[in-house]
């Protein structure tokens, strides 16, 4: 297409968001100075970038009964609307961390929030499942800029020393977003209709995209400061330096990602740890409102229960896999085991005790968002800073296959068989994730003394 026609300056968009050029190095009083300044601004506006981007992507699992009632979709129809934004964001968080790894954070996640937020005025303002289908997979396409952004970032201002306890902190932007995206969709769809669900989240992802423009920037060489190892005195023993050149496309998915059996170990248990997060966050309020009676409302909260019920245990557990040597691992699987015991009460939870289903909504997203958390790390732990997009992403493609899996197996198990067998799927998701888990009890990421940017160690220690 015609850049002119499409009033598209495609050398302008490849400047603005290619990684931000170095600049000559600030005085040392302004580095002092500036440096906490900049690692908070990054922290805080990565924070609430990603948690609109939940906003705009978990939306319709809260509505999907009235959505579904008002258009005549079937649950199996609702499955599969689950099921294609799931792919759909897997593929996107691979291939589009693999373009992060390569951008300016500044304006690449602001254009992911913008594209999101524009999927999703569309949708509200349709009736065609077919232009549904394709709308929310474009959708979780383009959710795949969100994460890669802040990791790039995160990686970039925040040491290894002091990783998992500031993705800890960072990471409750899933459990702030998600929890505020169960009431703010419940709830604009009993006041004006489930079209608005839609419309209100895109409204705040087009603010937030303004927001993150304005404080978001680049690596510190870009704003005159040194990089974070130099700032924390965290250089390897050997005296070796992290490499601050940007990587090529070959170099992060074949040196980082394909060749490294650790990495293709941590994505298979992401597979199964997202089945069971996401079977209670896509299904949950539906489960609730069909066994248990939960109205609208009631279905909402849970999820609010839900998201917000793993805020500690997520800063907790980072902290642990700190003081453990960074056995994220080990970590993960002791969390996934209550997950497990959970879902089971929950099977046998009578009808008219929603106080104790809500309990235990809260005590699976207790455990759950620990591993969910500490799996992203492992991409930058066994990977290098300049290929978290890429490492992550590719962890993370394996886990919304899994939410593939589920979004569209547990709405066609429950329809066909009743929410009992449902519920077992989910019992034996867990428990293969507990066995793969246990395969990383070792794992520790690259001792400090080697090169930051060599390939990933692969095997326990």
């Amino acid at each position: 297409m015609d850049c002119v026609a499409t009033g598209i300056d495609v050398n302008v968009l490849s400047r603005l968001l290619r990684p931000a050029a170095h600049i000559a190095r600030l005085p040392e009083d302004e580095v002092r100075k500036l440096y906490p300044q900049f690692r908070w601004r990054i922290l805080e506006s990565t924070f609430i970038g990603y948690a609109t981007f939940y906003l705009v992507r978990n939306n319709l699992p809260v509505v999907s009964k009235e959505m579904g009632q008002a258009l005549s979709y079937s649950k199996g129809q609702i499955g599969d609307l689950l099921a294609v934004t799931a792919i759909a964001y897997g593929i996107g968080k691979f291939l589009l961390g693999a373009w992060s790894d390569r951008s300016n954070p500044r304006y690449f996640m602001p254009a992911g929030l913008v594209l999101t937020a524009l999927c999703n005025f569309a949708f509200g303002a349709t009736s065609s499942y077919a232009t549904h289908l394709m709308l929310w997979a474009l959708n979780g396409l383009v959710q795949g800029m969100g994460w890669a952004p802040c990791g790039r970032s995160l990686g970039h201002w925040y040491s290894v020393r002091e990783r998992g306890t500031v993705f800890a902190f960072w990471n409750i932007a899933h459990n702030v977003g998600g929890g505020l995206t169960g009431l703010i969709a419940a709830y604009s769809t009993a006041w004006m209709g489930w079209r608005s669900a839609f419309y209100v989240p895109g409204i705040l992802a087009i603010l937030c995209a303004v927001y993150l423009v304005i404080r978001l920037r680049d690596t510190p060489q870009s704003v005159g400061l040194p990089s974070v190892e130099e700032y924390r005195n965290d250089f390897p023993e050997d005296g070796g330096h992290d490499r601050e050149e940007e990587l090529g496309t070959r170099e992060l998915l074949i040196t980082y990602v394909l060749k490294n059996r650790t990495i293709w170990l941590f994505a298979a248990a992401n597979f199964f740890v997202y089945i069971a997060r996401y079977s209670m966050l896509d299904w949950g309020p539906t489960y609730l409102k069909e066994v248990k009676h939960a109205s609208l409302q009631d279905g909402g909260f849970s999820t609010a229960i839900f998201e917000f019920a793993g805020i500690f245990s997520t800063i907790l557990m980072g902290w642990v896999s700190d003081k453990t040597g960074g056995r994220r691992g080990m970590v993960s699987m002791l969390c996934m085991i209550p997950v497990f015991l959970a879902f089971g009460a929950i099977l046998y939870t009578p009808p008219g005790m929603l106080w104790l289903d809500l309990t235990l909504f809260g005590v699976v997203g207790f455990f759950i968002y620990p591993p969910v958390m500490l799996l992203g790390v492992t991409g930058l732990d066994f990977s290098s800073k300049k290929a978290v997009g890429t490492a992550a992403g590719f962890i993370g493609l394996f886990g919304y296959l899994g939410r593939t899996v589920q979004g569209k197996g547990i709405g066609t198990l429950a329809e066909r068989y009743g929410w009992n067998v449902a519920l077992w799927a989910i019992l034996a998701s867990a428990f293969a994730g507990i066995l793969l888990l246990s395969l990383t009890w070792k794992l520790k990421p690259r001792p400090i003394g080697r090169s930051a940017n060599a390939p990933a160690e692969t095997a326990p220690r």
